[in-house]
């Protein structure tokens, strides 16, 4: 009869402990995706508040005149927009943009808004959150390399907060993958030699 009791009371007791258990372990997930949920939305601000669409989402003329192409939004330079070469600057005009703002000229030499999207292939696929977080801190092409070129305003941004960046990571990798190749940095043409002098 103890026995009984005893069973009943564990058999009572499982199955008032087990929904509990399901709800507790539901209640403990939610906080993680809606804090997941905040660091999309916190990144998707950023990227709109600081301007990223500005130079890596290509242009298109409008109905009001050049606007984001949201189609191709920040897939960077289109691959298949070959650049004639830039005008040589004149006067106080030391550099150029493409009616696309997504190509530059100057003296550093011609840079191209990169891919932004997670394609693997020809965006930021590849990419960790600690190379993303050490190339706006640095200034350096995957945290290590070539150095970032104007005018992508890393010097700036490297001030916000390693949350903010992983955020704005976060949100890159959220957006639509739009395989497309930007060409590679071209570095300025060597200046011309000065005629010798003779005797």
């Amino acid at each position: 009869m103890k026995r009984a009791r005893n069973v009943r009371t564990a058999l009572l007791a499982g199955l008032l402990i087990g929904p509990i258990a399901v709800v507790a372990a539901r209640r403990s997930d939610a906080p993680s995706a809606a804090a997941k949920g905040d660091r999309l939305a916190r990144g998707k601000y950023l990227v709109m508040v600081e301007g990223c669409n500005d130079c890596h989402t290509p242009f298109k003329m409008g109905a009001q005149g050049p606007e984001p192409d949201m189609s191709r939004m920040l897939s960077g330079h289109p691959e298949g927009l070959k650049m004639p070469p830039p005008p040589p600057p004149s006067g106080p005009w030391v550099w150029s943009g493409a009616a696309t703002n997504t190509a530059y000229a100057g003296p550093w030499g011609i840079s191209y808004a990169i891919n932004l999207t997670p394609d693997h292939n020809t965006g930021l696929g590849i990419w960790t959150e600690e190379m993303f977080v050490k190339s706006i801190k640095t200034g350096k092409h995957f945290g290590t390399s070539r150095p970032i070129q104007p005018p992508m305003p890393w010097q700036w941004y490297r001030y916000l907060s390693d949350d903010d960046l992983k955020a704005i990571f976060a949100y890159l990798k959220s957006v639509p993958a739009i395989p497309n190749r930007v060409p590679d940095w071209q570095e300025p043409a060597a200046p011309p030699k000065a005629p010798e002098k003779k005797g």
